[in-house]
């Protein structure tokens, strides 16, 4: 008896090719998600400013140009902050962007870590 070292006893059968444009048009068609240690840290620092009585609920879309992580300071307003992950934007302005109710980009960066910073400080909601 010999081993191949596939495993599998066959030789044949352990190879499975496909075609490398079937495989990016798969890849394509997924949504943009935000990966493990992205939402680590985003629901880390939701979970700072939810102990802090700054925000109250928050929704995540995956779509399929890009994520969007929604903060809300009640489950039937305007979203307050979005955080955004964009990959076409990845080697201009950096895949990451904090975008304020209005619209306003705030911060924009290649780490999420440096873009989330921009919540270290005090930052409040100020009524018009």
């Amino acid at each position: 008896m010999t081993d191949d070292g596939s495993g599998t006893g066959d030789g044949d059968a352990s190879a499975i090719l496909i075609p490398l444009h079937e495989a990016r048009r798969e890849r394509l068609d997924q949504p943009v998600r935000f990966d493990r240690r992205e939402l680590d840290q985003i629901l880390r620092l939701y979970g700072r400013m939810v102990a802090a009585n700054e925000w109250r609920d928050y929704a995540i879309d995956h779509l399929t140009d890009r994520a969007v992580f929604s903060v809300f300071r009640r489950a039937s307003e305007v979203p307050l902050f979005q955080i955004v992950k964009d990959p076409k934007l990845a080697r201009k302005q950096g895949a990451f962007a904090v975008i304020a109710a209005g619209g306003r980009i705030l911060k924009r960066g290649q780490e999420l870590g440096r873009v989330l910073g921009i919540f270290d400080g005090k930052l409040k909601l100020v009524e018009a």
